[in-house]
């Protein structure tokens, strides 16, 4: 699920490029569970990550940014479509169950 999330982030637009701080607060995900999606991510060629480039006299840390790849777009709508349609798929039965039927 909260891979889902991060691959959301990035899908709604995907030319922009997105740093950990900022994915934290757009998924409310924990630095402890974001940045090993991350690194997964880009070890399967869905992201790449770049570190910026700062000044010397820059008054912050570097960030690191990431950017879907030509691969890991299509990849990334294609399982987000997927859960989607499992979700639907799965809707009448919570309905069901959360009603308190066995059906």
């Amino acid at each position: 699920m909260a891979k889902l999330e991060v691959l959301s982030v990035f899908v709604e637009d995907p030319a922009t490029a997105r740093y950990g701080s900022e994915l934290m607060k757009a998924t409310s995900l924990s630095s402890g569970s974001l940045y090993p999606i991350l690194q997964r991510l880009e070890d399967d060629g869905w992201i790449e990550g770049v570190w910026e480039v700062l000044p010397a006299d820059a008054q912050r840390p570097r960030r690191r940014y990431y950017r879907l790849t030509a691969m890991g777009l299509p990849s990334a709508r294609a399982e987000i479509g997927r859960a989607v349609n499992l979700a639907r798929r799965a809707e009448p039965k919570l309905v069901w169950l959360q009603m308190g039927w066995a059906g």
